[in-house]
């Protein structure tokens, strides 16, 4: 496979070097679904999906077009990006990470130890399920109740196909790290550089899990995953409200070395059944005075106290400042909010009751002794 210096990213999606990360998404969007291994039936379509999702996955991110752009312009200090997933999320061998990129490359004293770590794939066998992807799309009260469907395109993890998710293409099993004995952890005597201390510290090797992949594959770099970009349509089914979920299974993360994969989890959000963070707050707001006000009136007293009013005109404010006229679905939504508060402020005020009782109690006992 050819390395990054040697492809044009941009002419494989047949964008100009100058184009905004709008258009790489659409020219991406519009190769993956002629492309996609489900749609097209040519015998190289796999691969030219493959390469045209790795052209989107360094041009759509920023930092990695800065470097791409710069080697190909032929700036040495530029760094390359091979694309090699780390098992936990980062970028392993040839990710275009310079020594400034990290605190400790060339640091003391540990600098031979983290050079090493950088420069060198990661064989660390650690099998993880992979993270959901959450997307959220905002709906019109309308599309909400008759339905709707979105398509999205995303980046995420995907199982390597060279190692098939394992992490090596040879080894069937792991083997106990070399550098730790399969401790996960490595002991590093400062004393001839301090004159004191002893060290304990994650073997860099095995990354704490004691087991490294016996002959890591070098394009995912024994991770068993790597980025790629994907294409889903969502469809949101007819009666959805706000904070409503569609999932669809398997295709979020990947897991690393052969473990389970996320799904995709699109979040609903319809506008007109949302509360803002201010009509939130104003709602807990008078759902905790509410308890008090209550109190007051039934075991009389001269009336809810100052600070219970202003609490009261805030959440009045807050909660209705901009309207009351909203979705029926929206007052359901307040009422929840309004009744967090009023267990929290129903605790309060009972306490409070009590020890004013009791203290009230106490005091007229004291007197008639």
């Amino acid at each position: 496979m050819a390395s990054m210096n040697e492809k044009d990213y941009y002419a494989i999606l047949e964008v100009d070097s100058s184009a905004t990360t709008e258009e790489i998404r659409k020219a991406f969007q519009a190769k993956a679904r002629k492309l996609h291994p489900d749609v097209n039936k040519e015998p190289d379509a796999e691969e030219r999906f493959k390469e045209v999702s790795e052209a989107y996955a360094v041009l759509s991110d920023e930092d990695k077009r800065r470097r791409y752009d710069a080697m190909r312009s032929g700036n040495p200090f530029a760094g390359g990006y091979a694309g090699t997933s780390t098992p936990y999320g980062g970028y392993g061998y040839g990710s275009g990470r310079t020594a400034g990129d990290d605190p400790f490359s060339w640091g003391f004293p540990f600098g031979d130890f983290t050079r090493t770590r950088t420069r060198t794939r990661s064989r660390s066998f650690n099998p993880r399920a992979g993270a959901d992807v959450v997307y959220d799309v905002d709906l019109t009260a309308d599309q909400a109740s008759n339905g709707a469907s979105r398509s999205v395109t995303y980046q995420h993890y995907v199982s390597c196909s060279h190692c098939h998710g394992t992490g090596s293409v040879h080894a069937e099993h792991s083997e106990t790290c070399p550098t730790c004995s399969g401790r996960g952890r490595i002991t590093v005597d400062l004393t001839s550089v301090l004159g004191f201390g002893i060290m304990e510290m994650e073997c860099p090797e095995c990354e704490g899990s004691g087991r490294v992949v016996a002959e890591p594959c070098e394009h995912c770099g024994g991770s068993g995953r790597v980025l790629s970009a994907d294409h889903v349509t969502v469809t949101v089914p007819a009666g959805s409200h706000d904070g409503d979920t569609v999932v669809i299974k398997g295709m979020g993360n990947a897991g690393t070395n052969g473990s389970t994969t996320g799904d995709f989890v699109c979040r609903v959000g319809v506008r007109e059944e949302r509360l803002s963070a201010s009509q939130a707050s104003g709602f807990r707001l008078i759902g905790f005075a509410a308890p008090f006000l209550i109190t007051s009136f039934l075991f009389g007293g001269t009336g809810p106290s100052i600070f219970v009013l202003i609490l009261l005109a805030m959440g009045l404010y807050q909660a209705f400042g901009q309207g009351i006229k909203h979705a029926s679905r929206w007052w359901r939504n307040a009422g929840i909010l309004f009744g967090n508060g009023f267990s929290s402020g129903f605790l309060l005020a009972l306490f409070m009751f009590v020890m004013f009782s009791c203290a009230g109690g106490l005091g007229t006992l004291g007197y008639r002794g």
